[in-house]
């Protein structure tokens, strides 16, 4: 079976965030978790790259490059998306409001 890893607060063993650049946050309607959001990451000119299911505490992640990219949440409550700026390796945070 193919599909992303579970979405959770861990990161996976062997992540080396002096390396690799990790997008993470959680969905949210008026400041409670969105569980089963369709989360998309976007690049800088708006091109899909990958997608995730929120898990039922709202949190996504994805491993991507540095750079400007768009976060966009499809959820049963409502769509949003917010903008992420990765200027290097770590983990950046960020949070999607969907209503």
């Amino acid at each position: 079976m193919c599909g992303a890893p579970a979405q959770d607060t861990d990161l996976p063993t062997g992540t080396d965030l002096a390396r690799d650049t990790v997008l993470a946050g959680r969905v949210l309607a008026d400041g409670e978790p969105v569980g089963g959001a369709f989360v998309r990451l976007l690049d800088s000119s708006g091109e899909f790259t990958a997608e995730v299911v929120s898990s039922a505490s709202g949190d996504f992640r994805f491993f991507a490059a540095p750079g400007s990219w768009t976060v966009r949440a499809l959820s049963r409550i409502g769509n949003g998306e917010t903008s992420v700026q990765a200027g290097g390796p770590g983990l950046h945070h960020t949070e999607v409001a969907v209503g």
